[in-house]
């Protein structure tokens, strides 16, 4: 019998949740203000700076799409801005000629992948980036044997890194990918679907769309 996996631990009915990564906070005491605007591209980016800085909600947010421009609305945060692209790079210069003349504060995981910050300086964007977390592999308390004409939906570059540390792919499998960026980083012999947009419910939609 086929499967859905989902790389991580939010609950969606038909669909079996795979852990293969962990958020770990990384803690900060920065001073937000002297900011005009934050910038937000993930959820544990709002989740993680909200564990130990309360007063970001007092600051403009602009988010990369209504996802996390609704996570932001659900933590008491202020969303000025939402993104169309629901990609980084595109996402920048999206926000170019926002930012103009504002100092601006981009909070991120330790590791990113698009270009958001040197596209932004190029444009003369004021800019600083906080890493308020970081991935790290759960692979070692994962006992999940994958069943073969299984979906596989991969939610970042970080689920893809820990998935192919536990796991072997084979020709039966189906991959499912939030993105563009994250279906960069499968091998170069996975054939994948991307997602229409940087959802993972529209990443379930099409993984429950057809099967193998």
């Amino acid at each position: 019998m086929s499967k859905i996996y989902l790389l991580n631990n939010l609950p969606f009915k038909g669909v079996e949740n795979l852990e293969v990564f962990k958020i770990e906070i990384i803690p900060s005491d920065i001073n937000l203000d002297e900011y005009d605007a934050l910038i937000f591209t993930s959820k544990n980016a709002i989740t993680s700076l909200d564990n130990f800085n309360k007063e970001w909600k007092n600051i403009d947010s602009y988010a990369i799409a209504p996802k996390t421009a609704s996570i932001i609305k659900e933590y008491g945060g202020t969303v000025k801005f939402i993104g169309r692209s629901s990609h980084g790079n595109e996402f920048a210069q999206e926000l170019t000629p926002l930012l103009k003349n504002k100092k601006c504060l981009y909070i991120r995981a330790k590791k990113v992948v698009s270009k958001l910050c040197d596209i932004l300086n190029d444009n003369n964007i004021c800019i600083d980036e906080l890493v308020t977390y970081q991935t790290v592999c759960n692979i070692d308390s994962i006992n999940t044997k994958i069943e073969d004409n299984s979906t596989i939906v991969f939610t970042s570059p970080s689920s893809v890194n820990c998935f192919f540390k536990k796991y072997k792919w084979n020709d039966t499998l189906r991959a499912v990918v939030i993105g563009k960026t994250t279906a960069k980083y499968l091998p170069e012999n996975i054939n994948s679907e991307i997602s229409p947009t940087t959802s993972i419910e529209e990443c379930i939609k099409l993984a429950l769309k057809t099967t193998i």
